[in-house]
This record gives structure tokens, C-alpha cells and sequence, in this order.
């Protein structure tokens, strides 16, 4: 009862100081975004009916709703109960759970940035819409677990083409046409459909998958509350399998450091595959940013499109980790001090090049003539951003365990700020792009901003070495040498 009652204690103090004065502003400011037409709104409504339902599908594969303590579910496993009684009464209250705040979470965003809300009929329409979505949203959480892949694969296609047919009929329909009660209508029907679906396929899970699940559960829910979220994030990597013969050459030596991590990243294929539509739409957003006009709009997408780029650079290669890993172990061999870098680092800097290079070409091409001056000039800052986001990557991935000094508090009249420094530590990577490309933005000459992107990913890398004590032991070697 006591953690229940702080827990409430902390939400309505949010609501108090946060969301209040927000919900306010937004209530007598104009709206970020002009809904216009009902038709027009309706290809939005169903672009973010796929993006929920996919996203949810995605975790579900990982973490779904059927995933409990492992003690529990042994206990439950060891009786003579039907999975479908437990299992089914578990999902039922996560899935209202689930359900509920989506839907909250849609209405709140959707009163925040737009003016949807302002007039009776479109805010019935909108309320409508947000109901749906957040029932397709939990059953396809619930869906993404307990069915197969192929299974999960036959739905999201068959969400895009219903949204693509949907999308049609409303620009054929005349003008308020009632496009967004269509949208309403399908996302109740494939709601209800899926649910039966879904509640019925439960009897069929394999329980020893969900025990596994269960416990990779617990042991990344353990990470995560002792401040190492990114080891929590390693145990959800997937398995590299097969082309295990393809790294050695047929005379039995090793293949050089860009064949064997372009063979390691084919040994994972969904995540090479997600890594290169990172890169190419990350290059293509980021160039966009950088060759448009100076404005909160390109530099919304110059930071977008860093971000994609850095998200991409974790999942093309393997290799970063196992960076990591042998920086922090004693050096059994005495390899020169910079050969584990040349050796783990080629594949990912040479990837991440080409494919921000790539995106960056193809987004030149589209929009030539450019914005922001000669050619030259957008060139540098696309390298010199490409070069920051492998900075931060690199700092990122030699991260190790929380440090006990971030504990300690920060008393100020704010209150303890000591949770925010956490923060900060858990997404430094993401922290020093998003500080970093704003700095960058901030220097007039195109050159000096690079210099300065330079500068900054020499000082991440520094910073990951001194992580690892591996720039220490190095320095301490070569000096024993001499």
C-alpha cells in the first residue's frame, strides 16, 4: 500500500508542476499544428494508426504482455491450471492498462499540439479515432507475442494496405465526407478482430519460450534499476547465426577488419537490415537540415536526422561491444596499443561513411539547388556531424557500470537534481549529438564548424578510452617500453 501511495503521490506532483501549467499554456496559445480539412487529417490519423500498431507488434516480440516474475510463472506452471485462465486474466488487466494510457497519452498530445479539440464534431471525430487506435494498439502488443513471425509479418502488411485503401477513399470522398469516422469504424473492427485472434491463440504459447522471456525479463528489469540500462538493452541483441566459416580464408588465415565485420553484421540480418535504413534516411534528413534555410525547421531535421544516424551506427556492427569488452580485460598478448581499434573500428566507420554518404547524395540531388551555399559548405558540416555522431557512438558503447558518484545529491530550491545527472549518463550518447549539433549550428563559418565537430567526437573518444582504463595501461605500456 505504501508503494502504491508514493507512486500516486509522485504522479499527482507531476501533474501539479508539469502537466497543469502546460495543459494551461497550450489552452490559450495557438495551436503548433492546424488540422485544416478533416480530410486532410485522415491520411495522419491513419499514418499514426500503422506506426502504433507496428510499433506495438515490435514490442511485443521483445517484451509482450504475458511476460510475468519467473517465480510466478513456475508456480503457475507447476499447478494443474490452463494457461489460457492465468494468462488470460493477466493480459486482459495489462492490455486495459496498456490501452488506457495510450489513449490518454494520444488525447493529451493531440490537445497539446493541435487545434482538434477546439470545435464539438472534430473533437468527437478525434476522440473517436484515439479509442480506436489505442484498442488496436494493445491487442497487437498481445498479438506480437503469441503469434509467429510469419504471422506477425501477414499483419503489418495487411495494416498498411487497409491504411492505403483507407487513405484513398477519403481523397475520393467529398470534402468532410466523415474520412476520420472511417478511420474510427476499420480501427474497431480490426480491434475486435484481432482481440478474439490473439485471446484465443494464447492456449498455443510455448511456456518454456515465455519462461526464457520471463527471465531475460527480470534480468534486463534488474539492469535497468541499478543505472546499467545499456546492459539491459544487450540482453535483447540478437543472436548472430550462421556464416561462422566465412570469416576464415580458405589457407586459414583470418579475412581483413572490413570483410569480418561486414560477415558479422550479414550473421544478424534484421538489425543490418534496420541499420541500413537508418544510415540512408538518417544521411538524407541530416543533409536536408543542413542545406535548408537557417530555421527551427532544419535544425529540428539536422538534429533528426544525427540521431538517426547514431541509432544506425549501434546496429551495423557487433563490434563496438566486443571493443568494449577487450579494452577491459588485460592485454594476454601484448598487441600494439592501437591495433584493437583498427582492427574493431574499420567496418563501423567505413558503414556508417558510405551510408550517411549515400542518404546524403540522393537528399542533394533531390533539392539541388541548395539553400545554404555552396556545396562545399554543406559537405563539411555533413562530415563534420557524421564524424560527432561516431564520437558519441564510440562513447556510448564504451560505457561500463554507473558510477557511484552520480549518486550523490544535488540539493537545490528545484529539489535534487541528482536524477537528472543519471539521466544524462544513461543517454550520453544521444545528449552529446543533440548538444553537439546545436553547438555546431551556433559557429558562422562552415570550416570552423567542423573543427569544432572534430574536436568534440576527439574529446568522446577520449572520454570512452578513460572509461575502459585502457589510455592508462596503454600509456603505462609504451612508457615501459621505452
Amino acid at each position: 500500500m505504501r508503494g502504491r501511495a508514493y507512486t500516486a503521490y509522485l504522479i499527482a506532483l507531476f501533474a501539479l508542476i508539469y502537466l497543469v501549467p502546460v495543459v494551461y499554456t497550450a489552452s490559450t496559445s495557438p495551436a503548433l499544428i492546424s488540422v485544416g480539412s478533416l480530410a486532410g487529417a485522415t491520411p495522419v490519423a491513419c499514418t499514426l494508426a500503422v506506426a502504433a500498431c507496428w510499433g506495438a507488434q515490435l514490442a511485443g516480440r521483445f517484451w509482450g504482455p504475458l511476460v510475468i516474475r519467473p517465480f510466478l510463472l513456475h508456480v503457475f506452471m507447476s499447478t494443474d491450471i490452463s494457461p489460457t485462465c492465468y494468462l488470460g486474466t493477466i493480459a486482459r488487466r495489462r492490455l486495459t492498462y496498456a490501452g488506457t494510457a495510450t489513449l490518454l497519452s494520444a488525447c493529451t498530445a493531440a490537445y497539446l499540439t493541435t487545434d482538434l479539440f477546439d470545435h464539438f464534431d472534430t473533437a468527437l471525430q478525434g476522440l473517436a479515432v484515439a479509442v480506436g487506435l489505442s484498442a488496436v494498439a494493445a491487442v497487437a502488443w498481445l498479438w506480437g507475442q503469441v503469434r509467429s513471425v510469419p504471422d506477425n509479418l501477414v499483419l503489418a502488411s495487411a495494416v498498411g494496405a487497409v491504411a492505403l485503401v483507407v487513405t484513398v477513399m477519403s481523397r475520393m470522398a467529398p470534402e468532410g465526407g466523415g474520412g476520420l469516422w472511417l478511420v474510427a469504424g476499420v480501427l474497431a473492427t480490426t480491434a475486435t478482430a484481432l482481440g478474439r485472434a490473439a485471446f484465443r491463440s494464447i492456449r498455443t504459447v510455448d511456456l518454456a519460450r515465455l519462461a526464457r522471456e520471463s527471465a531475460r525479463a527480470s534480468q534486463a528489469q534488474a539492469y535497468a534499476w541499478t543505472g546499467t540500462l545499456h546492459h539491459a538493452l544487450d540482453l535483447y541483441r540478437p543472436e548472430p547465426r550462421g556464416l561462422t566459416s566465412a570469416l576464415i580464408r580458405p589457407d586459414g588465415r583470418l579475412r581483413g577488419y572490413l570483410a569480418q565485420g561486414a560477415i558479422r553484421a550479414l550473421r544478424t540480418p534484421g538489425r543490418a537490415i534496420a541499420a541500413v535504413m537508418l544510415l540512408l534516411i538518417g544521411g538524407a534528413v541530416l543533409t536536408l537540415g543542413v542545406a535548408g534555410p537557417e530555421d527551427s525547421l532544419a535544425l529540428f531535421l539536422w538534429v533528426a536526422g544525427s540521431v538517426c544516424v547514431y541509432l544506425g551506427s549501434g546496429w551495423v556492427s557487433e563490434t563496438w561491444r566486443g571493443l568494449r569488452d577487450e579494452l577491459t580485460l588485460a592485454p594476454l598478448f601484448g598487441e600494439w596499443w592501437g591495433g584493437a581499434l583498427a582492427r574493431t573500428l574499420a567496418w563501423p566507420v567505413v558503414a556508417v561513411a558510405v551510408g550517411a554518404c549515400l542518404g546524403g547524395g540522393l537528399a542533394i540531388m533531390t533539392q539541388w539547388p541548395l539553400h545554404s551555399g555552396p556545396l562545399v559548405n554543406t559537405v563539411l558540416l555533413v562530415a563534420g556531424s557524421v564524424v560527432l555522431v561516431l564520437g558519441a557512438r564510440f562513447l556510448r558503447e564504451m560505457k561500463l557500470h554507473l558510477p557511484l558518484e552520480l549518486l550523490l545529491p544535488i540539493i537545490t530550491p528545484l529539489g535534487d537534481l541528482s536524477g537528472l545527472r543519471i539521466v544524462a549518463w544513461q543517454f550520453d550518447g544521444v545528449v552529446a549529438v543533440v548538444i553537439g549539433i546545436a553547438v555546431i549550428n551556433a559557429v558562422p563559418s562552415a570550416l570552423g564548424a567542423t573543427a569544432l565537430a572534430i574536436g568534440m567526437a576527439a574529446c568522446c573518444v577520449w572520454t570512452g578510452l578513460r572509461r575502459t582504463g585502457w589510455a592508462h595501461r596503454g600509456l603505462l605500456s609504451r612508457l615501459r617500453r621505452v
